[in-house]
């Protein structure tokens, strides 16, 4: 198990940390039977900061975003949204759940349900809003993504693309204060991931906290405000994205760059 740097030293994702950050972690281990995924992740996120992650498969990623939203527990460390401390049995569990919206590779639409059912669900069960009242953010929220035409449609009536968008909509419709996004495009054609980028990029100008797991690496040099590059289930870089596309600090980030740009 990778050491923790001491307390004095300030590791590559939490240096100049801001006492604004809405997302601490600190001594992040996480491990699958015998297999350390996570080894000792410190990170501070600011508020309104969007951060991209990428790496090789298995280095991680996924897994660091999946503990901010609980869907994953900590073997060791602490990971703190909004003031609040993420453990398996807190109570505030649902409100840190509802106040970080995930999306996944996969839309997870219940297809038995229209677009607009499929987005009123968690407002009306969770956030207790009156049906009238969940719909009509609901409707915001698909113009928002710019198919308020598709309320009435049931998911295999629409493009992944489509139903991405739809995806995107249904955790805006929680009006969450942090968005994670795990390779929204990854299994979508070519041809759809620029309308679904068009959407989270939309988002991003609006100052929404944001960090999104990607090879899309020209929609992360366009969006993010800092990269982290991530190996082993460590954080190797941490930079500006022109910084770490020029000038990468690692030959492990310059090897992984020189396989995916053109």
């Amino acid at each position: 198990m990778t050491p923790k740097p001491p307390p004095s030293t300030p590791s590559l994702a939490t240096a100049g940390g801001s006492a604004d950050a809405v997302i601490q972690i600190r001594g992040l281990h996480k491990a699958y039977g015998t297999q350390a995924v996570l080894k000792g992740i410190d990170l501070d996120v600011r508020k309104g900061e969007r951060i991209i992650i990428c790496g090789p498969s298995g280095s991680g990623k996924s897994t660091l975003i999946r503990c901010i939203n609980g869907l994953e527990w900590a073997d060791q460390g602490s990971v703190t949204v909004g003031g609040k401390a993420l453990t398996a049995t807190s109570k505030q569990l649902g409100s840190i759940r509802a106040d970080a919206g995930m999306v996944f590779q996969q839309f997870n639409l219940f297809p038995h349900l229209t677009v607009l059912e499929n987005l009123c669900l968690a407002p009306i069960w969770v956030r207790h809003l009156p049906r009238g009242e969940a719909e009509q953010r609901a409707r915001l929220y698909l113009q928002r993504v710019n198919i308020p035409e598709q309320a009435d449609k049931y998911p295999t009536q629409l493009s992944g693309g489509q139903q991405q968008r739809v995806a995107i909509a249904r955790a805006l419709c929680m009006q969450p204060s942090i968005m994670l996004f795990d390779e929204p495009t990854s299994a979508l054609d070519p041809e759809m991931i620029k309308e679904v980028l068009d959407v989270i990029v939309e988002l991003a100008s609006s100052g929404m906290t944001m960090l999104c797991v990607t090879h899309e690496m020209g929609f992360a040099r366009k969006i993010a405000d800092r990269v982290l590059f991530m190996d082993g289930g460590e954080i190797v870089e941490s930079a500006p994205p022109e910084a770490f596309f020029t000038a990468p600090a690692s030959d492990r980030a310059r090897r992984f760059l020189s396989q995916i740009l053109p």
